[in-house]
């Protein structure tokens, strides 16, 4: 049994567009092709596909079936041609890519995930690293993909692109005072003891800089790796926190921690990518960089 792929397309163009004569318009092809061509499979399937009235064609329920048989199979044979066309193009290969803990923790799994999938022959390295460190690492060619919370004038040949935003939340313990307020500006919080993250981190170097500025101490009894870690601190009683929302919404779930609205204006992050000129970038990675910006 051989069932033509060009075959499938056209029953189906058929029965979407209700008659023969407007499938040919469609497909710039002869009316009379395309009837061959159903005719040819009723006879190797052994059953009438279609059924003609006075509203025009209707697949018979032997063609319904048939319908849904086809999408598949033809969907299937797409994402054959779509993953072989990346060895005629040779999207293969290795991309360097550093990231803050943000991305890396909010964004970055899934779209790696999904930029895999369609592209399997390209190895990715990806390394987490401070805003300023992803800069230099970028510029000096340590890295080719670099995603930051705040962008750097210090080297004005590197090219910016928007990436995502988020949003940061005071992470308190359950139960804990600052849970009575609907929000909170920052140098509010300033009279509690703070969990922070790793020195030179973005969060930390806003929170210091606010602070001095209001000429408030800031009182951060333990710098931890990671928001995980954040979080299981805070959860002890430790002190209170600044972290993404989207990162804190399963520990609030789970009902470990509380989280209380950030007024501040530095509160809201836009998170960017960061290249050297996109002309020097390989094939993948100038295929990820279009990834990251698309999904």
């Amino acid at each position: 049994m051989r069932i033509s792929p060009e075959s499938l397309r056209l029953f189906i163009s058929v029965i979407e567009q209700g008659s023969i004569s407007r499938a040919a318009e469609a497909n710039h092809i002869a009316a009379s092709a395309i009837s061959k061509r159903i005719k040819e499979l009723e006879l190797l399937l052994h059953t009438p596909l279609i059924m003609r009235n006075n509203r025009g064609i209707k697949p018979t329920p032997a063609g319904r079936s048939l319908i849904n048989l086809s999408r598949g199979v033809l969907n299937q044979l797409d994402d054959i041609y779509d993953q072989m066309n990346d060895f005629s193009h040779g999207v293969k290969g290795q991309v360097r890519m550093v990231a803050n803990i943000s991305a890396i923790s909010q964004f970055l799994p899934k779209q790696l995930r999904s930029f895999l999938n369609k592209h399997p022959l390209v190895q990715i390295h990806l390394e987490e690293k401070i805003s300023s460190e992803i800069i230099r690492a970028v510029a000096e060619n340590e890295a080719d993909i670099g995603i930051v919370s705040t962008a750097s004038d210090e080297y004005p040949n590197l090219s910016i692109y928007p990436y995502k935003t988020d949003r940061l939340v005071v992470i308190t313990p359950i139960g804990h005072q600052l849970n009575l307020k609907k929000d909170v500006m920052f140098v509010d919080t300033l009279d509690y003891a703070y969990v922070g993250l790793h020195t030179g981190s973005a969060i930390n170097n806003q929170m210091i800089k606010t602070s001095l500025a209001a000429n408030i101490p800031l009182n951060m009894l333990i710098q931890v790796t990671s928001y995980e870690a954040l979080c299981s601190m805070v959860e002890s009683g430790l002190g209170i926190g600044l972290m993404p929302i989207d990162i804190a919404r399963p520990y609030i779930k789970t009902a470990r921690i509380e989280a209380v609205p950030l007024l501040d204006k530095w509160a809201h992050r836009d998170l960017k990518i960061c290249t050297r000129n996109s002309s020097e970038l390989l094939d993948a990675a100038y295929h990820l960089l279009d990834h990251l910006r698309t999904t």
